[in-house]
């Protein structure tokens, strides 16, 4: 056994080594310079420390586009027992592994051939050329150079291999990252001594990291002594799950652990003294964790049970390395009888030896789940938290991601589009530690480079970047998603922003129609303010029991009804006041029109209500857009005998349908310019699925019934009415989830086709569907579309007058893997800002649906009939506001730059409804929200969130009139009685005076004397 002296240099534990390295500028320049002093165990809880009023769009949150920085470490890893293979040739002795595979785990003899690294050198180096990689994690077989453990005389084809491998990343200019021990113990020192429970292995295993040292040194600068030491002992002792596979016994579980912290420390101080002063290389131990959320944040005790579950897990082995040298005063406490103590010396000896913080964060720490210290609080797989958690407890350490990737199941092969996204979430909290929280991490490791034996799990996953088939004789490494993925970030250093054209000066012009959006509005039958329609002459409380009594034989003068004696519409009115928009877009009820159906009995009391809703919207020059037809999934809003003889898999609904637009035009055309037909029929064609054909065919009706409005209104009102008809579509973005597979962009397109082409094709170009899509159904899953007769094609080709589309979010789309209707699914990015629905907001979706429609169909106008989000909150509603101002920023970017002709934009939507989503900008009892007057600056500025509140189109008299309009409208009762008391006034004033006047005139008439006259005079007057 080759001693080494294991004393300490005091010198070299406070501070980084100051050789710098060929490859990593990047540690000259950090680390080299930074003190890594044993940090001071500081408070994690704070990470828990949630502030109440955090905006949920505050940019530290947001998904961040940037770069890491220069020179950061990227790279990849393995371990040696899970792609190797060749577990009994050429002189290597047996692992605990091997033994523990083939008595636990089934198809235990297909593990031997594994991703055969140690055969297949060159297409391993090959894979890691093709990535990209600044350095390659790989761990040495123990029991390949020792067969039987003991360092004594390595087993040379062994020897050779490694070396063979080290000399080939060096002339990569590829820095090995080389772990000692990943789990492979020779079964040889478990027989012998009981594996890690005996002290014996400390000076064993320096041995052999001694050996390593002095073989391998001069061309490693990066060593990791072991990795996650609390996997070893926690599932290899306690668990079972993980070689040697014992059980239950915690006094076992913690006397493992405090060997490996102590080996680890001889191991330290060995390289410390004796080799790093010339090979100039830096040494840590991989320390892994889980991660965990409070149920209650601002419940004190659920923050300490989330502290004491991460402490006994990642603060066993970091607070006596990185810490004060001892274990967790938590620990100490709870396991009094089973934890072992230091001595004063050995908390010396194991302070502060590591030169950096090595971190595993992968599946392995967080399943299964039921073997974790949840605490009853949320396994959160936050990355970013635990890194401040970790910056927090130990002092501002230097930190290498030494392990952090997913999983996918063993039938994923290249497409591993789950994978993609794990990584980019795991990646930009990564950066988002970097560049908000400013942790010092100087490199990351993708786990793995190839798929292999993934312990416990044996090969019924996989977490590899390239895929192996384990049956084949030259296991080719074939580059999955996840690999092409993790080439363009590394290519990128990082997330490069999205093109942005922001810096484009212009605005939306002055008569463009900013809207806002309601459902169906249900009409008021009878007037809800009948005190100056109602003839009868009421008493109060005659009998004792407060109500009003009408009085017999008294009739009052009444004027004629009005449409403010409607409390909804005068709700309706004041709220759109408040939104000063130029435009309203609701909906009418065809069963409160029509109840049965067809024109026989129409219900004029309806209409009447409608006409007030629009009459009084122009009163405040606020122009209406209605849809004659919004149906929901929870309400198809047919009359009940259309919906009875088959709704729209009827023929005759579609005839009905132009019968019922007809009555609307003709009483409604000459206040309303702008209609919509039927609103989302791409969407209300999918609740008729009780086969696939039936979707075909209700939606071939549903545009029949638009084109027979269309050309109804075409040939009997637009000379008149001179108004415009079209039809909305729900008009989602589609992006391929997995950008690099075929079959995903495949998808997207599909998506788009039954999106939007489905009904935009026939109406703006060829008066059919689009072929590509009746070829794919018809292969895909036998469907067949139905089929337009000459008549029909020339009816529906033209029938519309401008682009509507309804758009929301951006979808990601993966094909279906079996089934028949749209043949995809969605799969949601968990990196997105997203709503309670799990809307996510993309903003840039809408301008490139923009963009594909203007492509396809030419210079249109177009409308975007609806647009919002919705938000929880009942007032400060920040949510939405953020999203009107990013689309609103994409539309006009669209208008600016890419030409599209968008002629309005409508805000989704005026009230929210109970029970629903909050997509309203009042609340279901009317109280405004925050994004209302949002909206007014928006509307103001032309599309700029601008703080400047002056008027960006000159004010016209009009808008004066409205002002007054409005005043007169909301105030009209109180006015009434005003000049009725005015007048009162005025009379009784008036009475009052003449009466005065008049017994003032009759005073002095009785005070007046007799004047006597001369008689002369009463000569004359005789």
């Amino acid at each position: 056994m080759n001693g080494f002296a294991s004393g300490t240099d005091d010198s070299s534990r406070d501070t980084m080594p100051t050789g710098a390295l060929p490859r990593s500028v990047m540690l000259s320049a950090c680390i080299l310079l930074q003190t890594v002093a044993p940090g001071s165990s500081g408070d994690g809880t704070a990470v828990w420390s949630k502030n109440p009023n955090y905006s949920p769009v505050n940019e530290t949150q947001l998904f961040l586009y940037d770069t890491f920085p220069e020179n950061f470490f990227w790279g990849v890893g393995t371990g040696a027992f899970q792609v190797e293979g060749s577990w009994e040739a050429e002189g290597r002795g047996p692992s605990i592994w091997d033994s523990f595979a083939r008595a636990h785990l089934r198809d235990a003899s297909g593990a031997n051939s594994s991703s055969d690294s140690y055969i297949f050198l060159e297409k391993d180096l090959s894979a890691l050329d093709f990535i990209g990689v600044s350095f390659y994690q790989f761990s040495i077989s123990w029991p390949r150079l020792f067969p039987d453990g003991i360092a004594a005389v390595a087993n040379a084809k062994g020897l050779r291999y490694y070396n063979a491998l080290l000399d080939a990343l060096v002339l990569r200019d590829i820095q090995p990252v080389v772990t000692l021990y990943h789990w492979d113990l020779p079964l040889a020192l478990q027989e012998k001594y009981g594996g890690w429970k005996s002290e014996a292995l400390i000076d064993i295993f320096n041995d052999y990291a001694t050996y390593c040292f002095r073989a391998f040194g001069d061309r490693v600068k990066y060593w990791i002594t072991i990795h996650n030491p609390y996997l070893v002992a926690w599932h290899g002792y306690e668990t079972g799950m993980h070689a040697p596979g014992e059980k239950g016994n915690l006094a076992a579980v913690y006397a493992v652990g405090h060997n490996l912290i102590k080996a680890h420390s001889k191991v330290w101080h060995n390289y410390n003294l004796n080799f790093r002063p010339h090979q100039k290389g830096w040494l840590s131990i991989t320390l892994g964790s889980h991660w965990i959320e409070p149920n209650r944040p601002e419940n004190t005790m659920d923050v300490l049970r989330c502290q004491q579950s991460v402490v006994s897990v990642l603060g066993w082995f970091a607070s006596p390395i990185h810490g004060d040298g001892d274990y967790p005063e938590l620990m100490k406490k709870q396991l009094l009888s089973v934890l072992p103590l230091f001595s004063e010396a050995e908390k010396e000896e194991v302070r502060g030896t590591a030169d950096f913080f090595a971190f595993s964060f992968g599946p392995n720490n967080f399943k299964p789940q039921n073997t974790m210290a949840k605490m009853g609080q949320n396994v959160s797989l936050n990355l970013r938290e635990v890194l401040n958690w970790i910056k927090l407890e130990y002092g501002h350490p230097w930190i290498l991601i030494t392990e952090n990737g997913w999983f996918t199941d063993s039938h994923v092969k290249t497409e591993d589009t789950t994978a993609i996204y794990m990584m980019k979430n795991f990646l930009n909290q990564v950066l988002q530690a970097i560049r908000f929280d400013e942790i010092r991490v100087f490199g990351y490791t993708a786990w793995s480079l190839l798929d292999g034996f993934e312990w416990q799990d044996g090969y019924t996953t996989r977490r590899g970047l390239f895929y192996v088939d384990f049956n084949s004789k030259q296991k080719e490494r074939r580059p999955k998603s996840s690999a092409h993925y993790y080439k363009q970030i590394i290519r990128e250093n990082g997330f490069a922003p999205k093109e942005s054209t922001s810096h484009v000066r212009g605005e939306f012009p002055c008569d463009f129609s900013w809207g806002v959006t309601e459902s169906v509005l249900k009409p008021e039958l009878v007037a809800s303010s009948p005190q100056f329609t109602d003839p009868h002459l009421y008493v109060w409380n005659v009998t004792g029991n407060r109500l009003l009594h009408p009085v017999a034989g008294v009739k009052l003068k009444t004027r004629p009804g009005q449409c403010t004696d409607f409390v909804s519409i005068k709700r309706q009115v004041a709220m759109l006041a408040r939104m000063k928009v130029t435009s309203f877009r609701f909906a009418l009820d065809w069963p409160s029109i029509l109840p049965t159906g067809n024109l026989s009995t129409a219900n004029r009391q309806a209409l009447r209500y409608y006409r007030c809703v629009v009459s009084e919207s122009l009163k405040l020059h606020i122009s209406p857009m209605v849809t004659l037809y919004y149906p929901t999934h929870g309400h198809p809003g047919l009359p009940a005998p259309l919906l009875q003889s088959g709704g729209w898999l009827n023929r005759a609904t579609a005839t009905a349908f132009r019968d019922y637009a007809g009555l609307c035009f003709q009483e409604l055309g000459d206040l309303v310019k702008l209609w919509i037909t039927i609103n989302e029929p791409n969407r209300l064609s999918d609740t008729y699925n009780r086969t696939g054909n039936d979707t075909y065919r209700a939606a071939h009706h549903l545009l029949l019934a638009h084109a027979l409005a269309w050309r109804l209104y075409d040939r009997r009102h637009r000379r008149a009415q001179r108004g415009a008809v079209s039809l909305a579509l729900h008009a989602d973005w589609a992006e391929p989830a997995n950008p690099f597979a075929d079959s995903h962009r495949q998808a997207a397109e599909r998506f788009l086709q039954l999106e939007i082409a489905w009904f935009a094709e026939p109406l703006f170009k060829t008066g059919d569907y689009p072929a590509a899509m009746r070829d794919d159904l018809a292969s895909r899953s036998g469907q067949r579309l139905p089929r337009f007769t000459e008549q029909e094609r020339r009816l529906v080709r033209g029938a519309a007058d401008f682009l509507a589309l309804n758009h929301f979010t951006t979808r990601f789309v993966v094909p279906a893997r079996q089934g028949a209707g749209r043949d995809v699914q969605f799969l949601q990015d968990i990196t997105c800002l997203s709503s309670p629905s799990r809307l996510a907001v993309l903003p840039w979706g809408q301008r490139k649906v923009l963009s594909w429609v203007r492509s396809r169909y030419g210079d249109r106008d177009v409308y975007i009939t609806a647009n919002g989000i919705d938000d929880p909150a009942l007032e400060n509603d920040q949510l939405r506001k953020y999203y009107l101002e990013k689309y609103v920023q994409e539309a006009r970017q669209a208008y600016l730059v890419d030409k599209v002709k968008i002629k309005g934009y409508y805000a989704f939507k005026l009230t929210e409804e109970k029970l629903k989503p909050r997509f309203g900008f009042f609340t279901s009892d009317f109280k405004a929200k925050s994004s209302v007057q949002f909206y007014n600056k928006l509307i103001s500025n032309g599309g700029f969130p601008s703080e400047d509140n002056s008027p960006r189109c000159s004010e016209t008299p009009r808008n004066t009139e409205c002002t007054v309009c409005l005043f007169l409208v909301q105030k009209k009762p109180l006015i009434f009685f005003g000049c009725c008391f005015f007048s009162t006034l005025v009379l009784l004033l008036s009475i009052t005076f003449f009466h005065r006047r008049k017994r003032r005139k009759f005073w002095k008439a009785e005070n007046l004397q007799p004047i006597p006259l001369k008689k002369s005079h009463k000569k004359v007057l005789s």
